[in-house]
């Protein structure tokens, strides 16, 4: 397998560069970090944009930002786990922390989103002026760009973890479009508070924050879903299964498709660790150490192919067949 580098000094090498400085600098722990602090500068702003001036759209973005902060603190955690080394109690890792990282922050959003709608269906019955409108926009303007350029390098870094199989990319990608959901969450609210200063309409603030309160439900509930399928050993992508069987073509020869083949392929993954189970079927008048020899040669191929993999191939006679799920084998 060839793997082709760019030139150095070239626009590719620089990019290369980058990022790499961008995945050894900013590790998953270093973001999710970073999320710590970046959730309790925006918690400080949005309180005093809340404060000044009396806005329950204002308050509910407020609110969303103490989600983010416990998200972060609990998938810091969880990463903390997930990178641990395999032991006698969990051969496989402990990768799957990261899920329960997912489950957790979606729940805390949903409970967000109650309190939010709670506190709005009371204001959209009693509206109250806004006071010092323009400045508490400023703050919340400045709270959505920190946490948007963090959002921004959390994805980009987590596309690059999880290509490498680093434990935590799938905490930091979680944590990353929760934050982008904030940003959106708090661009809906100025543009519902400028509406409520230009046009006088006060009950404009209660809507916005009910609208507000139904984007975090979606987002919530896209999160717990995507924790579920992860816990319940979901197979791998469908690029990453193509890349599977590209590389178990390459070693079947087109002019005699019997002589060597594969069958039962089955993949999942687990956090950032992937699986895949398969049959190797070879002619039976080979040697033990012919086989193990070809063998060795697949699982490299695939490991080199999909980082972070871990493969289990049973050899088998070409005239042997396994046959899962049938009557009797269940027996």
């Amino acid at each position: 397998m060839t793997h082709l580098q760019p030139p150095t000094g070239t626009r590719a090498g620089d990019n290369l560069h980058m990022t790499s400085a961008v995945s050894v600098w900013w590790t998953p722990r270093r973001l999710l970090l970073a999320s710590v602090v970046v959730a309790v500068l925006t918690i400080g702003l949005k309180t005093l944009a809340w404060y000044v001036t009396g806005s329950v759209g204002l308050l509910s973005d407020a609110l969303e930002s103490f989600v983010n902060l416990a998200s972060a603190v609990f998938a810091l955690a969880m990463v903390t786990i997930a990178q641990r080394p395999a032991d006698d109690d969990h051969p496989y890792g402990h990768t799957k922390a990261e899920y329960f990282s997912s489950g957790f922050e979606g729940v805390l959003i949903l409970g967000a989103a109650l309190a939010i709608g709670w506190t709005a269906v009371g204001r959209l019955f009693d509206p109250r002026e806004l006071e010092a409108p323009g400045l508490g926009l400023g703050l919340s303007v400045v709270s959505a760009a920190l946490n948007g350029l963090l959002a921004a390098l959390m994805l980009r870094a987590s596309r690059m973890h999880r290509h490498k199989g680093v434990a935590g990319a799938e905490a930091v990608e979680a944590d990353a479009r929760h934050l982008l959901t904030d940003v959106y969450t708090t661009g809906g609210v100025v543009l519902g508070v400028g509406l409520v200063f230009l046009t006088g309409w006060l009950w404009l603030d209660a809507v916005v924050a009910l609208l507000v309160a139904a984007n975090i439900v979606r987002e919530g509930l896209h999160l717990i879903q995507r924790a579920t399928a992860g816990l319940m050993d979901q197979a791998l992508d469908p690029e990453l299964q193509k890349r599977i069987d590209d590389v178990l073509a390459q070693f079947v020869d087109p002019q005699r498709p019997d002589l060597l083949r594969f069958d039962h392929v089955s993949t999942r993954r687990a956090g950032q660790r992937r699986f895949v189970d398969l049959h190797m079927h070879m002619p039976p008048n080979w040697t033990l150490r012919r086989a193990a020899a070809l063998r060795m040669s697949v699982e490299q191929a695939l490991m080199s192919a999909i980082p972070g993999l871990r493969a289990t191939i049973q050899l088998l006679p070409g005239d042997v067949e396994a046959h899962f799920h049938d009557q009797e084998d269940l027996k």
